[in-house]
């Protein structure tokens, strides 16, 4: 059994994307759903931060950086026979993992986007402007998508990469502050781009719902099983 260890919290879009990578991947951490209004001392004492995720090696080397840990996952842990991505789809999402293109985009949602999202989500918190204006900020980065995805399907190529499984689940918090505004606006390659990767089997898995981890509860390992169907889902093993 792989002795790896990662502490997650369902909802939030860091661990989402490290969740997505580990499904691409062959590590098969053990998982620790926590909450975050009650974070246990094991996560504390490994990760001053107190954030999620946090990734714990076999080797116990800590990973507290969502990027960092998809970025070990898909290198270290290479699987590109899987259930999502095809060899070829693979290959490229190898390829992207280190382009300078992928940084940018991806240092532009955390840095520039996410901030006016944060605001724009949560507006009553920030009265110096309105949630209007908030969401204006914010849309500067879905036009940037858009342009990029009347180029290919994907961001970078007409598959799906690090940049694009680094980045929706930040576009699925925008879209969902207000939906049906969204689904109204000239952004129409983003809005299929969006739709393909919620509603992909992937991401179905990756938002699998682990029960609550408490100290005294064992722990639940991230593995999958494919049942005659043809779906792939999580087991939990005890």
């Amino acid at each position: 059994m792989n002795s790896a260890i990662l502490y997650t919290f369902r909802r939030c879009p860091y661990a989402m994307r490290a969740r997505i990578s580990l499904h691409l991947s062959q590590l098969n951490p053990l998982v620790r759903e926590i909450e975050l209004k009650n974070k246990p001392a094991e996560l504390i004492a490994i990760s001053a931060k107190g954030t999620v995720p946090v990734l714990v090696t076999a080797n116990n080397k800590v990973i507290s950086e969502s990027l960092d840990i998809m970025r070990f996952a898909l290198t270290e842990y290479p699987a590109p026979e899987n259930h999502y991505l095809t060899t070829e789809e693979y290959q490229a999402l190898q390829y992207w993992l280190d382009q300078s293109t992928t940084e940018s985009l991806i240092n532009a949602n955390d840095n520039e986007f996410k901030p006016w999202l944060d605001k724009y989500k949560y507006a009553d918190r920030f009265p110096e402007y309105s949630k209007l204006w908030y969401r204006q900020q914010a849309e500067r980065f879905i036009q940037t998508l858009e342009d990029l995805l009347q180029q290919h399907n994907y961001l970078c190529t007409d598959s799906p990469t690090l940049a694009d499984f680094a980045i929706f689940p930040f576009i699925r918090q925008f879209a969902n502050v207000e939906p049906v505004w969204f689904n109204t606006m000239p952004y129409p390659n983003v809005i299929v781009w969006l739709t393909t990767l919620v509603n992909s089997s992937l991401f179905n898995v990756t938002m699998y719902k682990y029960p609550l981890w408490l100290p005294q509860k064992n722990m639940i390992q991230l593995k999958h099983s494919e049942h005659d169907d043809g779906q792939v889902i999580p087991l939990c093993k005890n």
